[in-house]
């Protein structure tokens, strides 16, 4: 069974910690066992803090998910500070968008590219698909856009997703993807554990050898990803058809 996938630490008057260090995904019986809306409940749970810190090294996961996670920081009370602590991909990169501040290590990374999933019907039930996936991806740049003001344009972000595009913290810093570059980490540490083998162009700094859990403790990180990508085809399918 897996764990959730954020963690709330250290909480004070003042401030709190919230850790999203592995796949963003939902998973568990009953109404939201653990997905965006129970996340939603311990978020307001923090109360009237002045600052929450967010930090990320995560390879992605659930699009869905993810933009409830982004627009719920957006719109928290508090000052939102994200670090991204070795990697922020995929819908991950979406989530870091939402702080006030953005600090990326100086070796860490961002990928972005576009939505993807899996599905099945006949040649309408794919164009339709592809049009929703159009949509998602629409969606997914204004996230980057209204983070990075005028330092990016529509246009270069579009081929920067169209190429499965990992970003180097200077890089962010320059198109306006974050604010401040701090001193190095151990990026093979960070990225211990974390699958990529489903993304293109991955940079040999993040290809390490992987250490498998203990046994019983989470499910396979292959397998978890397909069948959320799989809901996911679900979910984007039935909006379509609706």
């Amino acid at each position: 069974m897996s764990k959730k996938y954020w963690e709330f630490k250290n909480q004070t008057d003042d401030t709190a910690d919230l850790y999203l260090y592995i796949q963003i995904a939902s998973w568990g019986g009953g109404c939201y066992a653990h997905s965006a809306q129970s996340f939603k409940q311990e978020l307001d749970a923090l109360g009237n803090i002045k600052s929450l810190n967010v930090y990320i090294n995560s390879p992605g996961g659930d699009v869905f998910e993810g933009s409830a996670i982004y627009n719920m920081l957006k719109r928290f009370k508090a000052d939102v500070n994200v670090y991204i602590d070795g990697v922020a991909a995929s819908i991950a990169s979406v989530i870091a968008m939402s702080g006030k501040t953005v600090n990326m290590p100086k070796n860490s990374m961002l990928m972005i590219h576009n939505a993807w999933t899996y599905v099945e019907g006949n040649s309408d039930d794919l164009r339709k698909m592809a049009n929703t996936l159009d949509k998602v991806n629409t969606s997914i740049r204004q996230a980057y856009l209204s983070k990075a003001g005028d330092k990016l344009d529509e246009e270069t972000l579009i081929k920067l997703m169209d190429a499965t595009t990992w970003l180097t913290a200077q890089e962010c810093y320059d198109y306006g993807l974050c604010d401040n570059l701090l001193d190095e980490v151990n990026i093979a540490a960070c990225v211990k554990g974390m699958d990529f083998k489903a993304y293109k162009n991955v940079p040999k700094a993040l290809i390490v050898k992987n250490e498998e859990p203990p046994e019983g403790e989470q499910e396979d990180p292959k397998e978890l990803k397909a069948n959320n990508e799989l809901e996911l085809a679900k979910a984007l399918l039935l909006l379509e058809l609706q």
